[in-house]
């Protein structure tokens, strides 16, 4: 039976991850207010900024504005999008 949390980005009860998805407390806080689905969507858009913003992870600038990002993200508040990128748009 797969675990429900009150999602932040959501607010609303929706299924949970099944494990923290980052060490420490960022990743404590996300297993606990984050739902799977807010997560997902989180992976997509942050796969989206690292590639067309050529962020490289290795740098702590970059590592920083992805978790300010994610932070907006599941606060369901105004994030960073790529220019010319319409959702659903399949080209």
């Amino acid at each position: 039976m797969s675990r429900t949390v009150t999602c932040s980005r959501y607010k609303k009860d929706l299924p949970g991850l099944d494990k923290p998805p980052l060490p420490g407390p960022a990743g404590e806080k996300i297993f606990n207010e984050v739902s799977k689905q807010a997560w997902e969507e989180w992976q997509a858009l942050q796969t989206m900024l690292i590639n067309e913003k050529h962020l490289s992870l290795i740098e702590p600038e970059a590592r920083k504005y992805l978790s300010e990002q994610r932070a907006l993200f599941f606060n369901n508040e105004s994030v960073d999008h790529v220019e010319g990128y319409v959702p659903g748009d399949g080209g």
